[in-house]
């Protein structure tokens, strides 16, 4: 694997994707995860293995980017739309998106929920880690209300047939609530350690109401595939 290179103030990953170095977001770790072509990448390979031609992929929880332009860059997915609770996330991801020329993204600053309001959102010093939860991990920093949006609604107007999650310990009280039935695939990112195996339970039961398996093949750990229908090969 080629290493990757940092041209005017831009890191280029080895898979040929730009994100625009902002130390407020892309701290240290990140920023060498990204340039070594290790950041996500577990998640990236099983999504970019599910994703058919004209997939409309939802994802939950946008981080710095990676997995929305990574789909829209090296895919043929007709459109993807990312929720990231996060305000300064939400903006750098719309910078990322620029950076590389995608035009078939849509990033909404909200979090989904079963019924529209607001909701506390504790952004920590590992930015990665915040989350609506105030107790899932230390440093918060600040806190922010953000936008709630009916998850049935919105759902049933974006008509996902791929699901990326990563909310920080959320998918256990999300995605039961969640109409997943247009779904054709899901990779989720579990937490264990702050959902327990209730929450895991949760998120396993919330896949097979909605008609999809555990696919083995592409789950590593943490990080779960379902598949609607597979090969048994």
């Amino acid at each position: 694997m080629d290493g990757a290179r940092i041209e005017h103030d831009v890191i280029t990953t080895p898979r040929g994707l730009l994100f625009p170095r902002d130390t407020d977001v892309l701290k240290p770790r990140i920023a060498g995860s990204l340039r070594r072509g290790l950041y996500e990448r577990k998640e990236g390979d099983a999504v970019l293995r599910v994703i058919q031609p004209d997939d409309v992929v939802l994802e939950l929880g946008g981080g710095v980017g990676f997995i929305s332009t990574l789909v829209a860059k090296k895919s043929q997915a007709a459109h993807v739309h990312v929720y990231e609770a996060n305000s300064t996330l939400a903006a750098y991801i719309r910078q990322v998106h620029d950076a590389n020329g995608i035009e078939n993204t849509t990033v909404h600053h909200a979090i989904l929920g079963k019924r529209k309001g607001t909701k506390d959102f504790h952004v920590r010093g590992n930015i990665l880690a915040s989350s609506v939860e105030e107790t899932n991990g230390e440093g918060i920093v600040r806190t922010e209300t953000v936008d709630v949006v009916n998850a049935g609604q919105q759902t049933k107007a974006i008509k996902p047939t791929v699901l990326v999650c990563d909310i920080e310990g959320d998918e256990a009280e999300l995605l039961p609530e969640m109409d997943l039935s247009t779904l054709r695939a899901a990779v989720i990112e579990l937490h264990p350690q702050w959902i327990g195996p209730e929450g895991v339970n949760a998120v396993f039961g919330a896949m097979m109401r909605a008609g999809l398996a555990y696919y083995p093949k592409l789950s590593t750990q943490k990080v779960v595939t379902f598949r609607r229908a597979w090969p048994l090969k």
